[in-house]
């Protein structure tokens, strides 16, 4: 499975094509719009949200109601586009149009500058429009679809903040994937424990009230997920680099860990290596999740455990100091709208990533055509693994026979 996602922050309409998604796979736009909804949430947002109400349109790769094989075409339309039809006119203009919320100031933190630079813009707001974060509109659209997949394959994926700007939120042990999506739904702040709800919206409305911004770590969880996804073979094939790679593609994101994460370089073998049991219901299973679901950046069974750390939002209400790129004198940089945090709004995204990787290494690993095929294989595979090597197990009487011989 593949995808490519177009459009600019306040251009007429955000597309993406996803090809590769099997034929049969029941889809409809409102699976995908209580993900867009979900993205345009949570506490903090500022006025964008007010303007864009989300809804996509399925213009090719759908019939009556199930995918048929065929490229998938999404667009979100930009209802803000009204308000910018000379400034992101497609044809050209007159001279004095182009200076219309022309932006000159980067902002320290975004791709302003440097993307002025390596595709030689006067007018920053080139790079702006294409690198704003409206761009992860269509990564959720595509996560949606993806997720459509997994759920037909019993796997669920849950995302929740654990940290917000300096602030660890304690998580209850024992948590299912279900739980941990009921209960960061449940909250506003997409957190797991209630009794801290209050304690962080306060502390963003402060930082609302300073113009500034604070960003955090969000956890994504993947219950469900086959064994053997990825592989150990070439670096490119692991999965966990996959997905790493797929989250810090995220805006703002910058920095992934899985299981324990960074904490196993503070200690022992024997503190992180999850022991292997079996059991006849289960299979095989670990006693722990240490390593966050991989060994040899291969799926090992347990939920893949996989955190995301988000910078702060660069555009400040109290901006820092810039440079104009015309006369080269200091400047306050530009002001574009922007929330105290996107944390919330931010789970959303990265569990729509998360869920795009995993299920195009499904579709690659697996027959996958059709829906229905996929499913008998992924069910083929289940059963190979959850009994592993039990043909070549003797029995009690064959055990004393082949003693007696040898």
């Amino acid at each position: 499975m593949r995808y490519l996602t177009a459009g600019e922050s306040h251009g007429p309409r955000l597309t993406a094509i996803i090809e590769g998604v099997p034929a049969g796979l029941p889809l409809t736009a409102e699976d995908i719009n209580v993900d867009l909804k979900r993205r345009q949430g949570g506490y903090g947002r500022g006025g964008r949200m007010k303007i864009e109400s989300d809804k996509v349109e399925i213009t090719s790769g759908v019939r009556h109601g199930k995918t048929i094989g065929a490229p998938i075409t999404l667009h979100v339309i930009n209802k803000d586009h009204e308000k910018w039809l000379d400034i992101m006119a497609v044809e050209d203009i007159d001279d004095i149009l182009k200076t219309k919320r022309k932006i000159t100031h980067p902002r320290p933190g975004h791709a302003d500058l440097v993307g002025g630079m390596k595709y030689r813009f006067e007018d920053l707001r080139n790079s702006l429009e294409r690198s704003s974060a409206r761009e992860t509109t269509m990564r959720v659209v595509v996560g949606a679809v993806a997720k459509r997949i997994l759920a037909e394959l019993d796997i669920e994926i849950a995302n929740h903040v654990v940290v917000f700007g300096g602030k660890e939120v304690d998580v209850p042990e024992g948590l299912t994937v279900s739980q941990i999506k009921e209960l960061a739904i449940q909250s506003e702040v997409s957190i797991v424990n209630q009794e801290r709800e209050q304690e962080i919206k306060d502390y963003i409305d402060q930082i609302k009230k300073d113009g500034d911004t604070i960003g955090g770590v969000v956890e994504i969880v993947v219950g469900g997920v086959p064994v053997g996804l990825g592989s150990y073979v070439q670096w490119d094939k692991k999965l966990d680099a996959k997905i790493a790679g797929a989250v810090v593609s995220i805006n703002a994101f910058k920095g992934v860990e899985f299981g324990l994460g960074f904490k196993d370089g503070y200690l022992k073998g024997s503190q992180v290596m999850d022991e292997i049991l079996w059991n006849e219901e289960e299979g095989y299973t670990r006693r722990t999740n240490n390593l966050g679901g991989f060994e040899g950046g291969m799926t090992n069974g347990q939920p893949i455990v996989v955190r995301g750390v988000m910078k702060p939002i660069p555009t400040l209400y109290k901006p820092l100091m810039s440079v104009d790129i015309e006369t080269h004198e200091p400047y306050k940089a530009t002001v574009e709208r922007s929330d105290p945090t996107a944390l919330p709004a931010a789970g959303v995204v990265m569990e729509a990533v998360v869920a795009t990787v995993v299920a195009d290494e499904i579709l690659e690993k697996f027959s996958s055509d059709n829906l229905e095929e996929l499913k008998e294989a992924v069910a083929r595979h289940r059963d190979y693994v959850k009994h592993f090597l039990m043909h070549k197990q003797l029995t009690e009487a064959e055990t004393k026979v082949l003693s007696f011989f040898l």
